[in-house]
């Protein structure tokens, strides 16, 4: 789509596509492709027939390999800061995007590449997808919340031997450690991403964003807080028309027709 460099965006049947597109350089992130997936973010939250996202990097060699390293070698400290800072905001931008985010990862998902990934609701890999956070090797941590994510998604000893090994891992031991959700054929991968895309499209839609709500606010507070913005949520869905036409067709034994309000 025109007004991206970096990007291309597909969409259909509410389905959005984003897929980074710099398969010479593996789909690194520099500024630039920094700054359209912020823009293509909040095109994406202003969109109302886009319902959910699907991420991924163009060719079949890398999903992202990782940031730039030839735009990252003469940072200074306070650069550094600033490049850090930029992509953190971006990827919250995305894991708190009111719509389900799905990576399809498609080979390289090194360093920024795993982070992005891990900025995304769910990960469904390709056979031949590698994860890993090598920054160690580069006298640099991860800086783009990887040390954040990784301990959140697969715990804190095994987030450690990643992040202080800077091993590379491949699609079936991210399956194992739970930070892959589905390994598929490459040649599935799209269509694995969009038939679950399709199969959260049939569910309720303020349900879905509720429980992607819950889910982060959650994680970021005590038990009890948690469990306190739950009731208050799940007590909000009753005044939906979603709520009133899911128990409805519960009770009736048919598939509900949700509007999504």
């Amino acid at each position: 789509m025109s007004g991206y460099e970096n990007l291309l965006l597909e969409k259909e049947g509410g389905i959005a596509v984003v897929t980074i597109n710099r398969p010479k350089a593996l789909n690194a992130l520099n500024a630039a492709t920094i700054n359209e997936l912020d823009k293509i973010a909040s095109q994406l939250v202003a969109d109302d027939e886009v319902k959910v996202v699907i991420l991924t990097g163009a060719g079949d060699k890398a999903f992202v390999a990782g940031a730039d390293i030839t735009y990252m070698q003469s940072m200074t400290a306070m650069d550094g800061r600033n490049w850090a800072k930029l992509a953190q905001a971006v990827f919250n931008k995305i894991e708190n995007l009111p719509k389900p985010v799905i990576a399809a990862v498609n080979g390289y998902a090194l360093g920024g590449g795993n982070e992005i990934a891990m900025a995304c609701d769910i990960r469904i890999a390709s056979e031949n997808a590698k994860f890993g956070q090598p920054e160690v090797s580069l006298g640099i941590p991860p800086g783009f919340a990887g040390t954040q994510r990784l301990p959140r998604l697969v715990g804190k000893g095994r987030a450690k031997e990643l992040l202080f090994t800077g091993d590379m891992i491949d699609a079936a031991e991210a399956y194992r450690i739970g930070l892959a959700n589905k390994v598929v054929a490459p040649e599935e991968l799209i269509n694995a991403a969009k038939a679950m895309a399709n199969k959260i499209m049939s569910r309720a839609p303020i349900a879905v964003q509720v429980c992607k709500s819950c889910v982060n606010e959650g994680l970021d507070v005590d038990l009890e807080s948690g469990v306190a913005y739950e009731a208050e949520v799940f007590g909000l869905c009753f005044a939906t028309a979603d709520q009133k036409e899911g128990m409805t067709a519960f009770i009736e034994k048919r598939k509900p027709n949700f509007s999504g309000k």
